[in-house]
């Protein structure tokens, strides 16, 4: 295994996260069988996502093809729950992927969670 990978991982989602002023959402994403029937133009949809990103108030910051469970992470923000469901909701309603979406925080916004803590 390459454990040199995990520091780079981190480092890279650390510079996505630094400074964020908008929500996190992390979208594991899978092919439908429409999906893999146009894989080829995968990348042209994450283009088309991340302008309509753009043009929702959202910003699509990166796209990963992976090998695995999923065969898509979405890195994304946005400025509240309902614009990057309206979001999610478009590309999915494309019919080429199924998606799963986690809010995620960055360490000052889970420290703030934390001092709420009972």
């Amino acid at each position: 295994q390459n454990h040199t990978a995990i520091p780079v991982a981190s480092a890279f989602f650390n510079s996505l996260l630094e400074g964020n002023a908008m929500a996190i959402y992390v979208t594991l994403m899978n092919f439908t069988k429409q999906g893999l029937g146009s894989v080829k133009d995968t990348v042209k949809r994450a283009e088309a996502a991340k302008k309509a990103a753009r043009e929702a108030g959202a910003t699509s910051k990166e796209a990963l093809w992976t090998q695995g469970q999923y065969d898509i992470v979405l890195i994304s923000d946005a400025p509240d729950d309902a614009t990057a469901t309206a979001l999610l909701l478009t590309i999915a309603k494309q019919g080429n992927v199924r998606t799963q979406t986690l809010r995620a925080f960055t360490a000052a916004e889970m420290q703030g969670v934390l001092d709420k803590v009972g």
